[in-house]
């Protein structure tokens, strides 16, 4: 009788043990929802520089030094070093101090890989561009960090002397800023959670663009702040954009809005194609 007994108990603690088992293997085997970027270009833009327009001195260096950079091969040089894998450098800032000469950098450090933070130094492809500028100009570089949608506004109150951040040229941002010569072709994309299937099938922009045509205002999506992807969704005659049927969610920087969609809060992020790259790479590093 006691056999039994223990026989019986034996096989019910196999049992729970491998359901246990099981359990674990299902919650182990579940792939963490990531971002992907789908990549088509919604949009074409140029960045350029915002120089402070009461400094036409100033524009006629900096278009000169752009021009320069371009031709001789430093700007692909830097470039590489943040799309080809090389090494980037960091770029330090000086304090304001308005008794010496210092050319004086408006930028939002939340745009890689254009411009970003880590520690107390500034790295990214315009942080780079603006040391060497501000070497070729023989002044002290000082990097003001700010809101995105501050940048061009605090070079038209002279408060800064250029604004440096992955600026696409726009008609609206020609009222605060001059532009200078364009340095990068750039484009909006699309990102989406992993588990969203959608434009899978997707062959190119324009059945991309169809199938955003199909959301309603009840879908949402998010975008950084007084970027181009804000005038896409939203819609802007000036820049040519229709708009979408979505909502709109506008945030600090893109990192948020991809975060804020993969913890399901909004559907989709739509932001320049490098930053995407950059920003969905980082994340999906942590899930």
């Amino acid at each position: 009788m006691k056999k039994k007994v223990l026989s019986l108990a034996l096989a019910v603690l196999c049992v729970v043990s491998l359901a246990a088992c099981g359990n674990s293997n299902k919650e182990t085997d579940k792939e963490a929802v990531t971002a992907k970027v789908i990549e088509y270009d919604l949009t074409s833009e140029q960045y350029a520089f915002g120089v402070d327009k009461t400094q036409p001195e100033l524009i006629d260096q900096v278009n000169e030094f752009v021009n320069r950079i371009k031709e001789d091969g430093t700007l692909d040089e830097i470039c590489e070093k943040y799309f080809g894998g090389g090494e980037p450098e960091a770029v330090a800032s000086a304090e304001l101090d308005a008794s010496k000469d210092q050319l004086v950098v408006a930028t939002n450090a939340a745009f890689e890989p254009f411009e970003y933070t880590k520690g107390d130094s500034y790295y990214g492809i315009d942080m780079e561009i603006a040391a060497l500028l501000a070497e070729e100009l023989d002044k002290e570089l000082v990097i003001q960090n700010m809101d995105f949608d501050a940048v061009c506004l605090s070079v038209g109150q002279q408060k800064c002397d250029i604004a440096m951040a992955g600026l696409t040229i726009n008609e609206e941002r020609k009222e605060y800023v001059t532009f200078t010569e364009p340095y990068y072709e750039a484009s909006q994309r699309l990102i989406v959670r992993s588990d969203d299937s959608t434009f899978d099938d997707c062959k190119d922009a324009d059945e991309v663009t169809a199938k955003l045509a199909e959301l309603t205002d009840a879908d949402t999506i998010g975008v950084q702040a007084g970027t181009t992807g804000q005038y896409f969704v939203e819609g802007d005659e000036d820049w040519g954009f229709d708009g979408l049927p979505a909502k709109c969610v506008t945030y600090k920087n893109g990192s948020l809005a991809v975060q804020d969609m993969l913890n399901g809060n909004i559907k989709y992020v739509i932001i320049d194609a490098a930053p995407a790259d950059s920003i969905t790479t980082a994340i999906n590093e942590m899930q």
